[in-house]
């Protein structure tokens, strides 16, 4: 690197307490330097998977069916080639994303920048806020307006887990995966999907730029698998690896980080497109497609599917995906406030701010229009972080494509041309979705 292509010569590394905190073995198989990898991409995946995606994948399956895979697909082909980014600009730079915005740009358009990330992980712990508390409705029915406020005592299984050390909040965020993974093979073996549909769905069609309310649930998808607080995330996890310091180290820590994250980020595709696919084999062909609140899927379940199973088995799938994202959502508040304002707060009160701000517009839209609305809460929240994203990407494209900054651990070219066209994708959505706001297309 160049000795000016940053303005100071080293960083204070993001979340301190876990930094370099797992060894990874020297001289060891490259498969045990694998597993010691293995977690921070579990740690993103759940991010593609909260509870703003699942009102956006329901409201998609039950409106077009299958037709939204193709989203679903192309999203999580977006998410793999970013977060690969995110985590070449941290071995590379020492840095993550927040730190590399600060350090590169003036306070006239860093300070905006974390404004736009502060507001991104907002609308992500509101669609957490509201995705806890209709699970905790679903399963133990208690009242959304008491829910809400019960989501916040999450701040002690956060203190709990850290408390023990970085792998344990690995090992809780991978066991609640594998829990939803379970539940939703059930589901969608109950609700026996057509699959030649669903192979089809995975195809692209020009309804989805046409359509504006396809558009709409389309952005939504993007907005909740390919999520602005996940950049910032991954490149400030992915330090807490003690990795090789020399070039052959950060090669490999490189290759090893990026294979994480790609199988996570697999996971999680498999997990969309299972809400996808049971809303549109549930709802979709029994003409119930205006379903985007998640508690009237569940009701619906019951005497589509036949027997109890399938609802209580969405219930804690749902109540899992919140409570996972809880810790996510937390961690990448701290990087972002400690990286953008150099502001460090325990992990508790970081929580309880962000969890009170997300609360208020929740327990307002719950009070004044009722539990109906929460899912079109739920799914504007997730359009609001598609809007969100350019702010996140445009930086670390043009971090990552600057030999200057990056050495020899650059992104190739045609990365680089891959990443950019994704963001310009994505502005051009979120331009066409605003004409056609404007212009009452939708």
């Amino acid at each position: 690197m160049s000795p000016n292509a940053w303005r100071s010569t080293s960083e204070t590394p993001s979340l301190s307490e876990v930094f370099r905190s797992i060894a990874v073995p020297i001289g060891a198989s490259p498969f045990r330097r694998f597993l010691a990898f293995i977690g921070p991409g579990y740690l993103v995946a759940v991010g593609y998977m909260d509870p703003g995606n699942w009102a956006t994948s329901l409201a998609g399956g039950a409106k077009f069916g299958y037709a939204l895979l193709f989203v679903a697909l192309l999203s999580n082909i977006m998410a793999i080639l970013l977060q690969s980014l995110c985590a070449r600009l941290a071995i590379a730079s020492g840095r993550d994303l927040a730190q590399a915005c600060r350090d590169a740009y003036p306070k006239w358009v860093s300070v905006p920048l974390w404004v736009f990330a502060e507001a991104a992980i907002i609308a992500t712990d509101l669609a957490e806020v509201i995705g806890t508390a209709i699970g905790l409705n679903l399963l133990f029915g208690i009242p959304l307006e008491i829910g809400v406020f019960i989501t916040a005592a999450d701040v002690f299984l956060i203190l709990l887990l850290q408390n023990k050390g970085f792998r344990w909040v690995e090992a809780f965020v991978i066991a609640l995966l594998a829990l939803i993974a379970g539940c939703f093979i059930v589901q969608i073996a109950m609700a026996d999907p057509d699959w030649a549909a669903v192979i089809a769905g995975f195809a692209p069609t020009t309804e989805i730029v046409t359509n504006p309310e396809m558009l709409y649930l389309a952005l939504g998808i993007i907005g909740a698998t390919v999520m602005p607080h996940n950049l910032y995330l991954h490149s400030g996890i992915v330090q807490t690896r003690a990795y090789g310091a020399d070039p052959a180290g950060r090669r490999q820590a490189l290759r090893l980080a990026t294979w994480d994250s790609t199988i996570a980020l697999m996971l999680a595709l498999g997990i969309n497109a299972a809400i996808l696919i049971l809303a549109a084999a549930t709802f979709h062909t029994t003409g119930n497609t205006e379903i985007v609140e998640i508690d009237k899927a569940h009701a619906l379940l019951s005497p589509l599917l036949g027997g109890s199973l399938a609802p209580t088995l969405f219930g804690i799938s749902l109540l899992a995906c919140g409570l996972n994202a809880t810790l996510t959502a937390t961690m990448a508040g701290q990087i972002v406030m400690e990286g953008f304002i150099r502001f460090r707060i325990s992990p508790v009160m970081r929580r309880l701010i962000t969890r009170v701000l997300a609360i208020a517009p929740a327990i307002a839209v719950i009070l004044i229009y009722g539990s109906a609305e929460s899912g079109k809460l739920l799914i504007l929240s997730q359009v609001v972080l598609s809007f969100q994203l350019p702010f996140a990407i445009v930086p670390l494209v043009m971090f990552t494509a600057s030999r200057d900054k990056m050495g020899d651990l650059v992104a190739p070219r045609w990365l680089t041309a891959l990443c950019s066209l994704i963001a310009a994708t994505i502005i051009v959505l979120n331009l066409n979705l605003l004409y056609s706001v404007f212009t009452g297309g939708f």
